[in-house]
């Protein structure tokens, strides 16, 4: 119990800390492989809790899909960082009014959370017995029947996301020639094709 207490500590620090550096690291790359540092830390506080299916699921996806998606994201958007903090105080209050209404609604979730009269049937309902079911098991039946909606959603959203780096990734150069594919299939046979007859023994 002690050595699994300062595990809990030791993980929990340094996710704090990561979770800061990935917000106040001024190179962006950086915060990125904080990024995963803050995954790994995560990944190691649910095998304390005995979530090893999370836990993997945080360092296959998360970290290696994810946060390298984000990595190349950030390294190909050549986006000029001074410009962006030169205006950034233009928008402070607006950030900080959006921060200000989040940190209501937390408050709002959390206190009905805590005053509901009935928060311990709800909070030991969806667990099962562990000797009964697996980690696994438990997880796919709650994920794919009281919260299917939310897990349908949260997929739209990772959608949008990939969307929108293809979009903002998407250049266009001056002077590249580029395919048209309905050009190519709409063209017709007589205006592509020459039949010419050539004598024999003479050239085109």
């Amino acid at each position: 119990m002690i050595l699994q207490g300062i595990a809990f500590y030791v993980f929990a620090a340094l996710l704090v800390a990561s979770g800061v550096m990935v917000i106040s690291a001024r190179n962006p790359v950086h915060s990125v492989l904080f990024l995963i540092l803050a995954f790994f830390q995560a990944a190691g506080l649910c095998l304390l809790m005995g979530a090893e299916f999370i836990a993997m699921i945080l360092i296959i996806v998360y970290v290696g899909a994810v946060a390298v998606l984000f990595l190349f994201v950030v390294m190909m958007l050549d986006i000029n960082f001074r410009e962006l903090r030169q205006g950034a105080m233009e928008v402070l209050p607006l950030g900080a009014l959006v921060g200000l209404i989040l940190l209501a609604e937390l408050a709002a979730v959390l206190g009905g959370w805590i005053v509901a009269p009935n928060v311990a049937a709800i909070a030991g309902a969806p667990t099962p017995a562990i000797d009964q079911v697996s980690n696994t098991q438990a997880l796919g039946r709650l994920m794919y029947t009281q919260y299917v909606y939310l897990f349908q959603a949260s997929g739209v959203v990772l959608l949008i996301a990939m969307i929108g780096a293809i979009v903002l990734t998407l250049r266009h150069r001056p002077g590249v020639r580029k395919q048209n594919i309905g050009a190519q299939i709409s063209r017709r046979r007589e205006d592509v094709v020459v039949i010419r007859k050539v004598p024999t023994g003479e050239g085109v």
